[in-house]
């Protein structure tokens, strides 16, 4: 059986845009992430099973190298630089950063411990790897024309879209999102592939960089929330985490890659460090949880308070959506801002099995806690409860029920 990971490509945009950071600003900063599945309870058998699989899926990884085609395609986008794909024609992932095991729940235990500009790299490989072992296992015929009805049903949907979309609105777009929760690579391809051929007005392109090469589509993405908590361990004071991260950004890319993520410490807590500098460098702000309506109202909010056009800035949703909930957000939106949707889980797995909710997250760095206090319950990450009770009176966020890794 041929290795799951083929190309060092098969990754997100954004692995390669904040690798680059990293590697220019901040090279020494260690890393340490931790798995989490969100719904273990929810699985068809446990994922402890694969453990095996995965040990040889990760060997087979680490003997990767980019490809000279390959770092020509990097070489070719805009805000990628040259001595970065000088550094990544050397780059190979090393083993002995990734240990894999059973935790004393009993539970499968993933552990990646390095320099970040290691560390940082094996995440969306790793997930992809669960994905594809796990549901290999439960894959037949049957399966797959389910997944195909499913996907027929969404092109119909999607040209649907496409043909009543006024044209004097804001474009409808929508992007792939779904490498890490993906049922098979093959899969994600057939599904990326049909839904460009059949809107390719509306179908603006794919997170997934192998398959954006492949198949002459967009690469999308910018930055994860991993690139902002880095920050509260990095040399600034932990108030200031968020204005520093984004001030690193801007000095990287300069213009480019303007989208930034407001959920790290919550959208309020964003917002108060989001003052008119960012909010005209930035060509706008990604939604990663809580209520999509309730965040967009609040970021128009903000840009009236600064006296800026909100019409002449982005948001892009990216939270468990599908296409009925983009369209609705779309409209909602469509007089205020320019939208954009990354769809993931539902459009790579949606096979009529329950997907796997992993996450593979940066729980500290430079020998120091880091956290991510979402705007969802439930998706709050952390590995030190006293470090998040501490970020949160910094930050003047209430408490609630957090959803701890250890």
């Amino acid at each position: 059986m041929m290795p799951i990971i083929q190309s060092l490509l098969d990754t997100d945009l954004y692995k390669f845009t904040m690798l680059q950071v990293v590697l220019h600003q901040f090279p020494q900063t260690h890393g340490v992430y931790e798995f989490r599945c969100r719904n273990n309870e929810q699985t068809v058998y446990p994922l402890t099973h694969i453990k095996d699989e995965l040990q040889a899926e990760l060997d087979a990884l680490c003997e990767l190298r980019f490809r000279p085609d390959e770092l020509a395609y990097l070489r070719g986008l805009r805000f990628i630089k040259s001595d970065f794909v000088d550094y990544l024609e050397l780059f190979q992932l090393k083993r002995r950063f990734v240990q894999v095991g059973i935790d004393e729940a009993g539970r499968l235990a993933i552990r990646i411990e390095g320099p970040m500009i290691q560390a940082m790299f094996f995440e969306i490989y790793i997930l992809a790897m669960v994905n594809e072992i796990y549901f290999r296992r439960l894959e037949n015929a049957e399966v797959l024309n389910e997944g195909e009805r499913r996907l027929q049903q969404k092109i119909t949907l999607l040209q649907h879209y496409a043909q009543i979309q006024n044209p004097q609105d804001p474009p409808f777009l929508i992007s792939d999102f779904g490498t890490r929760r993906r049922y098979t690579l093959a899969w994600q391809e057939h599904v990326v592939r049909c839904l460009a051929q059949a809107a390719p007005n509306v179908f603006r392109g794919t997170s997934n960089v192998y398959l954006a090469k492949k198949l002459g589509l967009t690469p999308i993405g910018t930055m994860a929330h991993e690139f902002l908590q880095a920050f509260q361990a990095l040399n600034v004071r932990l108030r200031d985490f968020q204005k520093a991260a984004l001030e690193a950004w801007v000095r990287e890319y300069r213009g480019d890659l303007g989208v930034a993520l407001t959920d790290v410490v919550g959208m309020d807590a964003f917002l108060r460090d989001f003052d008119l500098y960012f909010a005209k460098l930035f060509d706008g702000l990604r939604h990663d949880s809580g209520d999509p309506y309730v965040w967009g109202d609040k970021a128009y909010a903000h840009y009236r308070k600064l006296k800026i056009n909100s019409q002449t800035k982005m948001l892009t949703f990216s939270d468990g959506l599908n296409l009925e909930k983009a369209w609705d957000l779309h409209q909602y939106f469509k007089d205020r801002f320019q939208t954009s949707f990354g769809i993931g889980t539902n459009f790579t797995n949606d096979m009529g099995h329950i997907p796997l909710n992993i996450v593979l997250k940066l729980v500290e760095c430079n020998g120091q806690s880091v956290a991510k206090i979402s705007d969802s319950p439930g998706k709050t990450m952390t590995d030190n409860d006293t470090f998040l009770a501490y970020l949160r009176q910094v930050f003047e966020i209430k408490s609630e029920s957090t959803a701890s890794l250890s």
